[in-house]
């Protein structure tokens, strides 16, 4: 077994709150090196590794799902450039912590050290609070590491983040998870008792969060058992429906990437297959209603716009129903979504929209366009000639929306199939009348 545990070291006893710790706890990383899974940000080249290389943090937010790591990189960072590490959260912290915070900082940069102030949940904090934190990020009181498990574009301030980079930390892949498995082991001097198929399925069953899999391994630990768990044994003892694999041991990523595949291949019979393979081995519904409604507008889209309302009143009748006489509803909608006819016309559009969008950056409509609630700014052009297209001949009236800057684009270009057919010949007309009336 030694080898498996090659350049890993169990926490220090100084490291350690107490001998009888939290597994999570005991298993914390030490060095940048340990973090598993984030290898794109921690690594040699990952934007991480490059900044401790240098010895220089910029402001930045984690941005991840939960048990990914995020305040273990945080204080791995301060330890890794020698800054003084201060944490507070969004949930618990109001304006008195954070001025409170700020002033410790700034005595301590007059005495040569500077802080990395780590603040979790900060989308948590409110606009005004997230403001707050400019000054002291700009003249350097304090280097920010935020971590979020939201969207940062809907949920912090545009001038916060760009003022920091943003940082995405992936939900732990199967490999990684297994290895936190194989340290726990360790940890503990001796196996989970488990089988094969129920170590799968307990490593499914987390979905990529690495403090829970360590909670529930720890869980398994405490307990005297006779003899290994099966998956049924597994589910029973932690009252938690986990799937169960075959004696392939085919998993749970495998059948969700076949399900998807069948339905965008429209092929209904295998999308239920799978479906009813995941289901029966008690996957849970609400994970699969999830990937079907992903399916819906990412593989079908406008071809068929009630795609997605079947997935919405599927997952209403679930949780009106649930299981099993809900789960008649997901398979309705998964047969929707295999028969229906597909375009990934939207999804396309979408990515090519994001992507000019931060090509671009912040180029102001045109001045047409503009509200102007105030006399400054109709004074100054705002809203002025603005066409009303209610009142023009067709209810279009064919003038610009673009920037200056920017020549009209085409992101969205429908297909010949399904509804996006009616949308195309639309689109081509008011093309048409675009033309006419700007000739």
């Amino acid at each position: 077994m030694a080898d498996l545990f090659a350049g890993f070291e169990p926490a220090a006893p100084a490291d350690i709150a107490a001998p009888d710790a939290p597994l999570a706890d005991r298993l914390r990383p030490r060095a940048l090196g340990e973090v598993v899974g984030q290898d794109h940000l921690t690594g040699p080249e990952g934007a991480i590794g490059r900044m401790v290389a240098a010895g220089r943090l910029s402001s930045m937010i984690l941005w991840g799902p939960p048990g990914t790591g995020k305040t273990t990189i945080a204080r791995l960072l301060a330890d890794a450039v020698g800054l003084r590490f201060v944490a507070i959260s969004a949930v618990f912290s109001g304006v008195a912590d954070l001025k409170k915070a700020f002033a410790e900082a700034a005595e301590h940069a007059r005495m040569g050290t500077k802080t990395l102030l780590f603040v979790d949940e900060v989308h948590r904090f409110n606009r005004a609070q997230q403001d707050g934190f400019l000054p002291y990020v700009e003249n350097g009181t304090v280097t920010l590491v935020g971590a979020t498990t939201e969207n940062p574009s809907f949920e912090l301030n545009a001038a916060l983040l760009s003022r920091a980079q943003v940082l995405i930390l992936h939900r732990l892949d199967r490999a990684a998870l297994e290895l936190l498995l194989e340290r726990g082991e360790a940890e503990m001097d001796r196996p989970l008792p488990l089988t094969p198929p129920a170590r799968d399925a307990l490593v499914a069953s987390a979905d990529g969060d690495g403090r829970f899999l360590l909670n529930q391994a720890e869980t398994l630990f405490s307990a005297d058992l006779p003899a290994p768990l099966d998956p049924a044994g597994l589910s029973s003892f932690l009252q938690r429906r986990v799937a169960v694999y075959d004696k392939d041991r085919e998993g749970h990523y495998n059948l969700i990437s076949a399900l998807h595949k069948s339905i965008r291949g429209s092929d209904p019979q295998a999308a239920l297959y799978y479906l009813a393979r995941m289901l029966t081995a008690g996957e849970e519904p609400l994970y699969l209603l999830r990937r079907l409604t992903r399916a819906a507008v990412e593989d079908i889209g406008l071809a068929d716009p009630q795609a997605l309302v079947q997935c919405i009143a599927a997952k209403d009748t679930y949780d009106f129903l649930g299981s099993p006489e809900g789960e008649l509803a997901i398979a309705q909608a998964c047969l929707y979504l295999a028969t229906a006819p597909k375009s990934n016309a939207a999804y396309k559009a979408q990515k090519a929209a994001w992507r000019t969008a931060k090509e671009t950056g912040s180029l102001m409509p045109p001045a047409n366009i503009l509200n102007a609630p105030t006399k400054l700014m109709k004074q100054i052009g705002y809203g002025k000639d603005y066409a009303y297209d209610h009142d023009a001949e067709d209810g279009f009236s064919g003038a610009n929306y673009w920037p200056d800057d920017l020549p009209p684009q085409t992101f969205y270009e429908p297909t010949e199939r399904g509804f996006e057919k009616r949308l195309s010949e639309r689109l081509a007309y008011w093309s048409q009348l675009r033309a006419e009336r700007r000739s």
